[in-house]
């Protein structure tokens, strides 16, 4: 002992208690405070440490065990053969060298016949039948002592509770994975999370809770899988010549084996095997964190035996994490393109799911509550594939002290306007619409939609390159454009360019209800902008009511009301209104119709067939302007039908309900006895 320094002897018995506390929080209390590979970070720094300290190691260190310690309030089960853990490769150079030794051990130079299994990420069992039937089940523990799960496996549909055919030994032990597929994990976290319970990290640990339950009904709700993977029987002359046989035959007895299972001749058709898996990976319906090798032949397998803890004839290649472990450096707030704000973590850099990650979502502030996250919290950081990477899960015992808590700006960080909440919304939002640089594009989408100003030539497309040439930055500057500059463009000539500026043009004296619905206030559509307008007649009128006289407008409530006083209110919208003045646009007033002039107040209405003297969003905004409410089918309670030529289904449908018609000609009558304009 003397040679080895009191450094190397401090670091082992660091990383010796914290595995062995790692152990306890993944085994017996299903709350894993790091990800696998972490774990296996500080495994393997321990493994050297012994193998290049001999004199260190010692019979109860983490190497020689697979976990720890059975909880006490389940029975506990010695297994007959132990359940040894599977050494690890994480690259292609460490799977070449553990076929090198495979083939070593068997003296041969020919390739070596490998079956490639999916590592599914769940809990290891192992199953005993006696007779055909289930008598026990138990987890693997510390390989050699599980705790007795029987009534809790005998909930899982896919777990035989009486084996198939009569070709099964008297005694046979299957072993296999219990694992969550993503689909139900989804489901089961949401479940929970609407019942205000704790929700799980990832599938894995809702499977080893599951599977944990002290009541068996519990697991019986959890959608949980077995996967076999081995069998053993107490008599050898029973088994197969090969592995891949031996699961053929649990398969024909009941069990579920992995479809992508296969075989591979040599390392080289193995590593083919990983990267096509790989790919694959995050389409398949459950977890996987790697691929098993597996020497074919049992007698092989038999040949080259075991270390303390993992078989010679097997090896785990893993992937890369797609879970690691980092730091939250500050939390930013984003500003999408339709004003959510979204807050995002600044990470100290992580190389997780194949990528190195600075930045993940947090989603929004109900996310932020529940997760309690700080800044300079440590924290489980996810990425599957494509997928945005995000914060799952905290580490509150790192938290640094006085770390601060995360805080929702009030002005936007882009344009500083407001930042508006609904309460019993998730999302908060800027209300700087026209205004805000990070909603500009869909701002001016949405000014030009057919609906709105509708400004013929100004597709998505060239709103995208007008605001990125810098040539557009608010809905004013539309009205700046110059044939010259738009023939400039790529793709758009000088007729091309002349029709864009005169359909600009034509949208410098919009109606009331289409330059209201063109400005992009929130919940005002189509139908609430046209109320607004017949009710208060001009913009000013509207810009200066109150939430009170708003309220007063048919189907105003009190959050349309806040939208728009919060609009108005901002100092960016009006300058930007002024800015639409100052480039000649001015919007029509709106001929407001008191309401015992709306004949057709609380009426549903209906237009079909095609109408000679008015188009039908015509006839539809006069009918409005009556007080009718103009709805796109027939029903019981609809006041009447107007059908115009090659009336359809719908004046069919009236005929059969008795909903009185009328034709193009009583409508003209009915508009001109009450003097509607437009």
């Amino acid at each position: 002992m003397s040679q080895v320094s009191a450094d190397i002897q401090q670091r082992v018995e660091q990383l010796r208690a914290a595995l062995d506390d790692h152990n306890y929080y993944y085994y017996v209390l299903d709350d894993p405070r790091i990800p696998d590979a972490e774990y296996d970070r500080l495994f393997r720094e321990l493994q050297t440490l012994e193998a290049d300290y001999p004199e260190l190691a010692t019979d109860n260190s983490p190497t020689r065990r697979v976990g720890s310690t059975a909880e006490t309030s389940f029975q506990e089960i010695t297994h007959r053969l132990p359940m040894l853990s599977l050494d690890n490769a994480f690259s292609d150079d460490e799977l070449r060298d553990f076929d090198r030794r495979v083939r070593d051990r068997l003296a041969t130079e020919d390739p070596v016949e490998y079956v490639c299994e999916p590592k599914l990420d769940g809990l290891a069992v192992s199953l005993h039948y006696e007779q055909g039937v289930l008598t026990r089940a138990a987890t693997r523990g510390d390989g050699y002592t599980g705790e007795d799960i029987t009534a809790n496996i005998r909930t899982i549909p896919s777990v035989p509770l009486t084996l198939r055919g009569d070709d099964y030994p008297d005694l046979v032990e299957v072993r296999g994975e219990v694992y969550m597929p993503k689909a139900g994990f989804e489901q089961l976290n949401r479940r929970l999370a609407e019942q205000g319970e704790k929700t799980f990290v990832n599938p894995r640990n809702a499977a080893a809770g599951s599977l944990r339950q002290k009541k068996s009904t519990v697991t019986a709700k959890r959608p949980l899988e077995l996967c076999a993977y081995s069998m053993a029987v107490t008599d050898d002359s029973l088994l197969p010549e090969t592995h891949c046989e031996s699961l053929q035959r649990v398969r024909g007895w009941g069990f579920r084996i992995n479809p992508e299972m296969r075989t591979a001749k040599g390392v080289e058709a193995c590593l083919q095997a990983y990267q096509e898996l790989m790919a694959k990976r995050d389409t398949l319906p459950y977890e996987i964190d790697g691929i098993v090798f597996k020497v074919n032949r049992l007698d092989l397998q038999q040949q080259l035996g075991f270390v303390s803890r993992a078989p010679r004839w097997a090896i785990a290649h893993k992937f890369p994490a797609q879970e690691e472990l980092t730091v939250i450096e500050d939390v930013e707030f984003q500003v999408g393109r339709t004003g959510a704000v979204t807050p995002v973590a600044r990470l100290k850099p992580v190389f997780v799911g194949g990528v190195t990650v600075s930045n993940a979502t947090l989603h929004n502030m109900d996310e932020i509550r529940r997760l309690d996250v700080h800044i300079g919290d440590t924290v489980f950081i996810r990425r599957a594939g494509d997928v945005i990477p995000q914060v799952v899960k905290v580490v509150p015992e790192k938290r640094p002290e006085g770390a601060a808590k995360v805080v929702m700006p009030s002005q936007c960080p882009v344009c500083d306007s407001d930042i508006v909440q609904i309460e019993g919304e998730a999302v908060a939002r800027c209300s700087g619409g026209l205004y805000c640089p990070a909603q500009r594009k869909e701002a001016i989408r949405h000014y030009a939609s057919r609906k709105a100003l509708d400004i013929e030539g100004l597709g998505d497309r060239l709103i995208e390159v007008l605001v990125d040439e810098g040539m557009v930055n608010t809905v004013a500057d539309l009205y700046r454009l110059t044939k010259f500059q738009l023939s400039s463009l790529d793709r758009m000539g000088d007729k091309s360019a002349g029709n864009l500026v005169a359909a600009i043009d034509r949208a410098r004296n919009p109606v009331l209800w289409r330059f209201l619905y063109a400005l992009g206030i929130r919940e005002v559509g189509e139908a609430t902008a046209k109320s607004l307008a017949s009710h208060f007649g001009t913009l000013e009128a509207i810009s200066a009511a109150n939430d009170e006289a708003l309220q007063a407008v048919p189907d105003v409530g009190p959050i349309v009301a806040g939208h728009i006083r919060t609009f108005f209110d901002q100092p960016h919208n009006q300058e930007t209104l002024q800015a639409l003045q100052d480039a000649g646009v001015s919007w029509q007033e709106e001929q407001v119709v008191p309401a015992e002039a709306k004949p057709l107040a609380g009426e549903t209405w209906v237009l079909t067939g095609t109408l000679s003297q008015m188009t039908r969003d015509q006839a539809k905004e006069k009918l409005e302007k009556l007080g009718a409410k103009v709805a796109g089918s027939v029903s019981k309670k609809t006041a009447c039908v107007v059908a115009g030529e090659a009336a359809g289904s719908k004046l069919t449908k009236a005929e059969q309900l008795g909903v009185p018609v009328l034709d193009e000609e009583g409508l003209l009558a009915l508009i001109e006895e009450h003097g509607v304009a437009g």
